[in-house]
């Protein structure tokens, strides 16, 4: 059943703007790229973990360190959602003991994908800090979960959901609000 689009938040310039305007941020709060990580949660965190990257490299002339993180088996969750999880890989093939990790997400809702994820990431190490950065913080949080950086906060409703897109599986960079496809049952039910 195809989701009904109530708005497109961001557009693609928007979503560039936004990827900018976090990066900055990141350098600042860090003071700079020393003993900074990006971390990415799969899948589209991944992908914006590493427009971030190229964007902090255009800005300073360094690369940093990219971690991709699969949290499948540390969902509260998997056994409810999927009969058989989809575990994908991990890739974090450095050491994060007593560094800064910046942990981004696409959309920051619960909270629960985030908790997984930190559990994942201490199984590597013992980091000095770890930060979240998100695209969108959609309110609704089930755990005492804060970002330190937000490309957007869009409040929604129990029964509208937030969906970014992104060229590198979407082909194309969005992000939209839609009803949710149970409210959409109920909706549109007879």
């Amino acid at each position: 059943m195809d989701q009904k689009i109530k708005a497109k938040i961001i557009d693609e310039k928007g979503i560039k703007r936004t990827i900018t305007r976090l990066s900055h941020e990141i350098l600042e709060k860090n003071r700079g790229t020393q003993h900074l990580i990006i971390v990415g949660i799969r899948t589209r965190g991944a992908f914006l973990a590493e427009r971030i990257i190229k964007e902090i490299e255009r800005i300073e002339g360094i690369q940093l360190p990219l971690g991709i993180l699969d949290i499948t088996l540390y969902r509260d969750d998997f056994r409810q959602r999927m009969k058989q999880p989809v575990v994908q890989q991990t890739d974090i093939p450095f050491d994060i003991d007593d560094k800064n990790i910046v942990l981004i997400d696409d959309v920051l809702y619960t909270g629960r994908t985030t908790r997984a994820a930190l559990e994942a990431l201490i199984s590597f190490g013992r980091p000095q800090q770890i930060q979240l950065a998100v695209l969108v913080d959609r309110g609704h949080r089930q755990l005492p979960i804060k970002p330190d950086y937000v490309g957007k906060n869009i409040p929604t409703s129990i029964g509208e959901e937030i969906q970014v897109k992104m060229k590198e599986i979407d082909d194309e960079d969005c992000v939209l609000l839609v009803e949710s496809p149970a409210d959409s049952d109920t909706i549109y039910s007879v």
